[in-house]
């Protein structure tokens, strides 16, 4: 397929009798007539021109969803465009040259992110490790194209339905392993959620009967429930003059029900957050206001108060969780948090870019350079220098534990919050906090208590790490350490160690003591061995008995090698009467 010659934003007067056209979508409409969007859009349609999705829809429709979801999530033009645009290198006859032509370089950089992690094969399926690492750099420079991929994939799980069953199971594994753990990381909570109960069905067939079996009736009373105890929660928030801005009940997910079932023996009677009623207050304030209304109102579970405000997620997820004793003697969980603490919880990274952009007006390298100096993405620029120096085996491994598995938050003694993956120990904490604190680890207290260096610490656990500055890393932590940080830094430690080892005995000769029985000619059958291995004899003794026979023969010779070590060791061990042999490293 050629570019048109005429300039490609006039064919948009042309759409409407094939597809439905966005003319009349209020999001489109915001867009200047001629300008980047209507461009991109028309630009799009060209290139989709005749071709049907597997659902049978014009393909148009999927870019545009994509697109539409992009700005609703508040991202610029720039992203709006490459959502439109994000399948028409891979798909079509048009190259990344039409792009930068059309649209310029920062949507056709934007493309060319999505075109690369498109090709992707993930770790179940054959890696493509180069295309991976080329994806990491464009991503960790740019959010924006992660943030359009998810965009596509969550419109792709909604018609995932269409596709052969060998595909359906590959995506909704891809779904529930990379994109739905990466849309946890951005902060994206909400999103991520969708994904893993879009992939679910998919991903665990049986499992998802099983619940629509067991579970829709219970919904439905919890949802029966929250609705009586709406009105009363905000009467009382009412008279105690908190301003409620929303309360809304929020049934469990599917996926995330079924995990936390696979740890009460799938028994539902131990899952008392079914449904949970989600507050939405105006300040912070007032979030704390609210939550002792509650428990004035019904007492609470001992140790099920979490304080997300003081203590943010490491993705940034902000809010105050309880578990009460509620109406009727029902145990309910309640959410509180501000408005801006709930977009963030829907939108993660994306409502620091709508904020940024609504800011101040600089180019959008300035914006991501201020978003990505936020604590809870720093992790996107230690996967970028990880890129840099892992072999491929190590880069899988680093991005499939390190980033996209269950995680554990722990806590440091001056209140950070540390995000880990489950099963981390101590001295992977003590690596994540600064190498000097991993190399110099000597022990570790966890909630003011000494446990053993290969403890697997918990959620909430208070992590304090003792140090010594001549402590050096030791092998035997390699056995047990779960990260890809942790287990790279202690790898150079040693090599380090094992150099300076071999530095310091370079110049050093080798002495042999032999003990052995009397014999005839043992004294000609040592010097023999050594001549036969060529290594030079700097210094030859005997030592004698009180019969005068010889007991032990001294043998010094230059530096040697350890496989020439080992050889000669063998020889000599094997000449007739050889009863021991020990050896130094002399200076």
């Amino acid at each position: 397929m050629s570019s048109p010659s005429k300039p490609l934003y006039l064919s948009i007067n042309r759409l409407g009798d094939k597809i439905k056209s966005p003319m009349n979508t209020s999001w489109f409409q915001k867009y200047p007539e001629n300008g980047l969007i209507k461009r991109a859009y028309a630009f799009a349609e060209e290139a989709h021109k005749d071709v049907k999705r597997e659902s049978g829809d014009p393909y148009i429709t999927h870019s545009l969803s994509v697109a539409e979801t992009v700005h609703k999530w508040g991202l610029d033009e720039a992203s709006v465009a490459a959502a439109l645009l994000h399948d028409v290198v891979e798909d079509t006859n048009f190259t990344l040259k039409n792009i930068d032509k059309q649209f310029g370089k920062e949507v056709a950089f934007l493309v060319d992110g999505l075109t690369k992690l498109k090709k992707i094969q993930y770790p179940e399926h054959d890696p493509n490790v180069e295309t991976l690492r080329k994806f990491i750099i464009s991503f960790s420079r740019d959010l924006r194209v992660v943030i359009i991929k998810l965009a596509d994939r969550w419109h792709n799980m909604r018609t995932l339905k269409f596709l052969p069953e060998d595909r359906q199971k590959r995506i909704a594994w891809e779904t529930s392993e990379i994109y739905a753990p990466l849309a946890y990381r951005l902060g994206m909570q909400r999103l991520s959620g969708e994904l893993e109960d879009l992939a679910f069905p998919y991903f665990h067939p049986e499992e998802y009967l099983w619940l629509l079996d067991n579970v829709k009736d219970r919904y439905e009373e919890r949802e029966s429930y929250a609705r009586k105890i709406k009105p009363i929660i905000r009467k009382n928030f009412e008279r105690n003059g908190i301003k409620v801005i929303a309360i809304d009940s929020r049934a469990k997910r599917y996926s995330s029900l079924y995990k936390k079932l696979q740890r009460y023996d799938m028994d539902l009677d131990k899952i008392y957050d079914l449904v949970a009623l989600r507050i939405v207050v105006k300040t912070i304030e007032d979030c704390y206001a609210a939550l002792g209304v509650i428990h004035k109102l019904y007492p609470p579970l001992p140790g099920r108060i979490k304080d997300y405000i003081a203590r943010p997620k490491p993705n940034g997820y902000q809010s105050l969780h309880t578990t009460v004793f509620a109406l009727e003697n029902i145990i309910t969980e309640f959410q509180v948090r501000t408005a801006e603490m709930h977009e963030v919880d829907e939108l993660g990274i994306a409502a620091h870019w709508a904020y940024e952009q609504i800011k101040n007006s600089k180019r959008h390298s300035e914006q991501w350079k201020g978003v990505l100096s936020r604590k809870e993405l720093l992790w996107v620029e230690q996967l970028r220098n990880w890129q840099k120096s892992f072999s491929d085996k190590e880069l899988i491994e680093s991005i499939a534990v390190d980033f996209f598995k269950d995680r554990i938050f722990v806590i440091t003694p001056q209140n950070d919050v540390i995000d880990l993956p489950a099963g981390a120990t101590p001295v992977d904490f003590a690596y994540r906090i600064h190498s000097d604190v991993g190399n110099n680890c000597v022990g570790a207290k966890v909630n003011g208590k000494i446990v053993p260096l290969n403890y697997e610490l918990q959620s909430g656990d208070i992590v304090e790490i003792m140090t010594q500055k001549t402590k050096k890393p030791s092998e035997d932590w390699l056995r047990f350490i779960k990260t890809s940080l942790a287990r790279s830094q202690i790898k150079n430690a040693i090599k380090d160690k094992i150099k300076t080892l071999r530095e310091k005995s370079a110049p050093a000769g080798v002495e042999f003591k032999i003990v052995n029985q009397d014999r005839p000619g043992f004294l000609k059958d040592v010097t023999a061995q050594f001549d036969e291995s060529k290594i030079n004899i700097g210094y030859l003794s005997s030592e004698t008995d009180k019969r005068g026979a010889i007991s032990a023969v001294t043998v010094r010779t230059a530096p040697l090698t350890k496989s020439k070590l080992e050889q000669i060791l063998v020889k000599i061990k094997k000449i007739a009467g050889t009863k021991e042999v020990n050896y130094k490293f002399n200076r």
